[in-house]
C-alpha cells in the first residue's frame, strides 16, 4: 500500500516508473506506485494531530526518479530547488495546513490549484460535508475572532472565501440539495458582512461571494418553478416486447403512457391502437396504465415491470425461441449507412458523458448507498455500454439469413472503428465485446464467411478489449487521442476502485493523501475527456431511421435465451 503520509506536492509528481515528456501530456489511467519517504530524512513533529517532513528534490529522491529532459522546459538548477512538503494528519488538520499554505488567486500556482483541487475532490473520502463545514465555520469563526488579529485574520476570511467559492464552482448542482451546505453559505456571508467594514479588503470577495449566492438562489427557483426537480434529466426506460427482450428508450421522466407507447409501436412495427402498456409489480400483479397516466414518480422510479402488450394482455411477441416471425425478420441495420450509425453513436453517447460530473465517481465508488441522484448520468452511460452490447448480440442472433449475418458481422466491425475514429472508445470497446462473447464467436460458419480484410480489422480493434498487462493497448490508444473523447467508463471505475481497495484511507486515524491525491489525478481524467481542445464537431444525424436505430434498442436480457438462438442458427455438431 501507498505511504500512510500524505503528500502536498510543490512541483510535478512522478510516480515510480512514469516519464513526463512535457508539462501538458496527458495522465493516464496507470495506477501509480508509491515509495515509503526514507526513515532517515529530518522530519519535525509536533502535537496537534501531523507530521511534516520535508526536503530538496533531487534525481536520487526517495519519491521519484528522473532527469534532465524529462522537463525540457526548466534547467537543472530550477528543478533542484523544488520543494515537496509531506504531511500526515486529521482530517480538520489537513485543512488546517491547506488553509494555512494557500495563496490567493494573485499569488496561487499551477501546484497549490492541484492541491486544493485534490482536497476538494476527495474530501469525502475521509469526512462529511457536514464535517466539512463545521471546521469551515470552526476556522473563520474562532481563529479570526481570537487567535489571530488584523491582516491575519484579513487573510484567513479570504482563503475560507476562495476555498468555498472553488468548492461551489466544483461540485455544481451537488450542493444545492444540503440543508446543512445552505445554512452554512448564510452564516458565513454574514460573518463577512459584519467584517467588511473593519477590512474594506474584503468587499472585493464579498462581492463575487454574492455573485455564487445569486446564481445558486436563481438555479433553485428555477427548480421550483418546474415543480419537480426531475423534469429536466432523462432516464433509460425498458419496455418488455416479450418474456425475455425489451426495448431500451431514453425519455424525459414527465413521459405518460400514451407517449412510450407511440414510441414502441413505431418501432416494432405494430398498430398502437391493438396496444396497451402494462406495469407489472414484483408479485406479479400487473394494472393497465391509462394514455394520460405518468410513468415515474418524483422520486425516478418506475411502477414495475412495464410491458408492451395486445388488448386480449397478450405478448406482442413470444418468448423469441418461439418466435416464428423471426424467420421473417427485416434487419434494417443492413440499409444504414456505417458512419451515420457511428456518428449517432457517438452524439448519444457524448450527450450522457459530457453531462457527468467529476463527483459521479467519488459518489459511485465510496458511497453507492447514499449517491442515489447523485450518480445519474454516469449510471447512465454504464448502462449504455452494457446495452450496446447486448443490442450488438441481439441483432446478430436475431438474424436468421446466414448471408445477411456475415453481412451484419461486417456493418458492426466497420462501425467499431468509426467509432474508434470519432474517438468514441466507450461504444467501440462495447460492440467489439459483444461481437467477441461465446454465443456469437461461436457461430464459426458465419465468421468464416467475413472477407479476410474485415478479419483483420477485426483483430486490431480486439486489441482494445486485451486486458494483458493491465489492458496496456487500450491505455496507449487512449493516451494518444485528443480530448474531446469518451473513455471506457467501467475500466476508470475500476481503477478507482482498485486505489480506493488496494490502499488504506486511514493510517493510525491520520489520512493518507497520497491515495486521495491518485484518486484525484484519475477523476481528473473526466474534465480532460470533456475538453474540446479540437473545436471540431461531428455533424448532428438528421436521418430519423438512423436516430431510431440508435435510440430505441431491441435487447434480449435472458442469457440462456441467446445461446438457444444461437445453437438454432449453427446447431453444435
Amino acid at each position: 500500500s501507498i505511504a500512510s503520509r500524505l503528500t502536498f506536492i510543490h512541483g510535478p509528481h512522478l510516480a515510480r516508473g512514469n516519464t513526463l515528456e512535457d508539462e501538458n501530456e496527458m495522465p493516464t489511467f496507470d495506477i501509480p506506485h508509491f515509495r515509503y519517504i526514507d526513515d532517515d530524512e529530518d522530519e519535525d513533529e509536533d502535537d496537534d494531530g501531523y507530521v511534516v517532513n520535508r526536503w530538496r528534490w533531487s534525481g536520487s529522491c526517495s519519491a521519484c526518479s528522473s532527469s534532465e529532459d524529462e522537463y525540457p522546459s526548466e534547467s537543472s538548477s530550477s528543478a533542484l530547488s523544488r520543494r515537496y512538503v509531506v504531511v500526515s494528519g486529521t482530517p480538520q488538520k489537513i485543512l488546517e495546513h491547506l488553509l494555512s499554505d494557500l495563496r490567493l488567486d494573485e499569488h496561487q500556482g499551477a501546484t497549490e490549484k492541484t492541491l486544493l483541487d485534490d482536497f476538494l475532490l476527495t474530501y469525502l473520502v475521509f469526512m462529511s460535508t457536514s464535517d466539512l463545514c463545521q471546521a469551515l465555520h470552526f476556522s473563520i469563526h474562532n481563529r479570526c475572532r481570537g487567535k489571530e488579529e488584523g491582516k491575519e485574520a484579513l487573510y484567513r476570511k479570504r482563503k475560507v472565501l476562495h476555498l468555498v467559492s472553488q468548492w461551489s464552482m466544483l461540485y455544481k448542482d451537488f450542493l444545492q440539495e444540503e440543508e446543512n451546505i445552505k445554512l452554512f453559505m448564510k452564516t458565513l456571508y454574514r460573518y463577512v458582512l459584519e467584517d467588511v467594514y473593519e477590512f474594506p479588503a474584503l468587499e472585493k470577495d464579498l462581492k463575487e461571494f454574492q455573485k455564487l449566492l445569486r446564481r445558486r438562489h436563481l438555479k433553485e427557483n428555477c427548480v421550483s418553478l418546474r415543480g419537480s426537480p426531475v423534469e429536466s434529466k432523462e432516464v433509460m426506460c425498458h419496455v418488455y416486447v416479450s418474456s425475455d427482450s425489451y426495448l431500451s428508450v431514453r425519455v424525459k421522466p414527465a413521459v405518460v403512457a400514451q407517449e412510450l407507447l407511440h414510441i414502441v409501436s413505431q418501432r416494432m412495427d405494430r398498430s398502437e391502437d391493438d396496444m396497451m402498456l402494462v406495469a407489472q409489480t414484483y408479485s406479479g400483479e400487473k394494472r393497465v396504465l391509462q394514455p394520460h397516466d405518468s410513468i415515474y414518480s418524483e422520486s425516478l422510479e418506475a411502477p414495475g415491470r412495464l410491458i408492451a402488450c395486445r388488448r386480449d394482455l397478450s405478448e406482442i411477441l413470444p418468448p423469441l425461441t418461439e418466435c416464428p416471425e423471426l424467420g421473417q425478420k427485416p434487419v434494417r441495420l443492413l440499409g444504414i449507412n456505417t458512419w451515420d450509425v457511428s456518428v449517432a453513436l457517438t452524439n448519444f453517447d457524448w450527450n450522457l458523458f459530457n453531462s457527468i460530473h467529476e463527483q459521479e465517481l467519488i459518489f459511485y465508488t465510496f458511497s453507492r448507498q447514499a449517491s442515489s441522484g447523485h450518480t445519474v448520468a454516469l449510471e447512465f452511460l454504464l448502462q449504455r455500454c452494457n446495452e450496446v452490447q447486448q443490442w450488438v448480440m441481439s441483432e446478430v442472433l436475431l438474424c436468421p439469413s446466414l448471408s445477411k449475418r456475415v453481412q451484419l458481422l461486417k456493418k458492426f466491425i466497420k462501425i467499431a472503428a468509426h467509432c474508434k475514429a470519432q474517438r468514441n472508445l466507450n461504444s467501440s470497446f462495447a460492440i467489439i465485446m459483444g461481437l467477441n462473447t461465446a454465443a456469437v464467436s461461436r457461430l464459426n460458419q458465419t465468421w468464416e464467411k467475413v472477407p479476410g480484410k474485415f478479419k483483420k480489422l477485426f483483430s486490431e480493434l480486439e486489441l482494445l478489449t486485451d486486458p494483458s498487462m493491465n489492458h496496456k493497448a487500450y491505455r496507449d490508444a487512449f493516451k494518444k487521442t485528443k480530448p474531446p473523447k469518451i473513455p471506457f467508463m467501467p475500466l476508470l471505475l475500476k481503477d478507482i476502485t482498485f486505489i480506493h481497495e488496494g490502499n488504506k484511507t486511514f493510517h493510525d486515524s491520520l489520512v493518507n493523501f497520497e491515495k486521495l491525491h491518485m484518486i484525484a489525478d484519475t477523476v481528473r481524467l473526466i474534465r480532460h475527456c470533456q475538453t474540446d481542445q479540437t473545436g471540431n464537431e461531428l455533424s448532428p444525424c438528421d436521418s430519423p431511421e438512423v436516430r431510431s436505430s440508435v435510440h430505441y434498442l431491441h435487447i434480449i436480457d435472458n442469457q440462456q435465451t441467446l445461446f438457444e438462438l444461437s445453437h438454432r442458427l449453427e446447431p453444435r455438431v
